[in-house]
């Protein structure tokens, strides 16, 4: 079989932690923008993680 490789748009979006843990990007930040509240905008700029019944799947991908 050969090398399973990573996946290069997954590389780009998630980064690990040193306790081991997936940052991601918040969704929904995109467009259609107006009808979201100023505070709603500003709450998306922040990181979160990703949840702990995709890590292993993730972490597979990213490390190929």
């Amino acid at each position: 079989m050969p090398k399973m490789r990573s996946h290069s748009g997954a590389k780009k979006r998630f980064r690990v932690t040193g306790g081991g843990k997936l940052k991601r990007g918040q969704q929904g930040k995109n467009h259609i923008l107006a009808k979201k509240r100023r505070k709603t905008i500003r709450n998306l700029r922040k990181t979160d993680y990703v949840s702990v019944t995709q890590e292993k799947t993730i972490k597979t991908i990213i490390q190929g």
